[in-house]
């Protein structure tokens, strides 16, 4: 059994810089494209689901494979974005102005920090390891989500720690492989890329 765990376009809020969390950003040109590369690639899989977080950034980027693969797009909130709390909607650099020791424990010992008005990182691993136990043994599957939970998939699967949330690399538009061996999800290919070619996303002006 295998899962494709791919992160959505680029989104208008991923260029401006502005942390996004559970509100509604759309894709790009540039994260269309990417959709499509996407589509294009995993169209081969034959995946028998593709189910993808509730919010538009990711319905619009798995569409295209739904309907390249002939399934319905289904979507689950187990998929959703860390919520952000107050920082949602505010440029990275007003966040590192305003809260600036979170913001420090955020990118230094991430599984410390809990949102104002949001949650935490255990909050959104519970949530993705909820998740993975409800799908149907033997369907290979591909799931269009975000950021965080693309690396908490891909440390849960490689027996990583909440604290090595920013090792693992998670591209707009790529995907992490893992694959059921026994009753164990286990790591095949962190970040499968190469499907993008030029269309790249910088994502050292995002607001992860």
């Amino acid at each position: 059994m295998r899962l494709y765990v791919a992160r959505h376009g680029e989104t208008d809020w991923n260029y401006a810089g502005r942390y996004q969390g559970q509100r509604e950003s759309d894709l790009t040109p540039l994260g269309r494209r990417q959709a499509q590369a996407l589509a294009n690639e995993l169209a081969r899989t034959g995946a028998a689901r593709v189910i993808a977080s509730p919010l538009r950034r990711c319905t619009q980027t798995a569409l295209p494979l739904s309907a390249r693969l002939g399934v319905s797009l289904e979507t689950d909130h187990r998929l959703l974005e860390i919520a952000h709390g107050t920082w949602e909607g505010r440029l990275r650099a007003e966040v590192e102005r305003d809260d600036a020791g979170r913001m420090r424990a955020w990118r230094e010992a991430p599984e410390t920090v809990t949102f104002e008005g949001g949650e935490s990182l255990g909050d959104v691993d519970a949530r993705w390891r909820g998740f993975l136990a409800s799908l149907t043994e033997g369907e290979d599957v591909v799931v269009v989500t975000h950021d965080v939970l693309v690396r908490l998939a891909i440390l849960a699967a490689a027996n990583g720690t909440l604290r090595d949330l920013w090792k693992p690399a998670a591209r707009n538009g790529g995907y992490a492989l893992l694959e059921k061996v026994q009753t164990s999800w286990r790591l095949r290919e962190e970040c499968h890329d190469r499907h993008l070619g030029g269309l790249i996303a910088d994502t050292t002006r995002q607001a992860l």
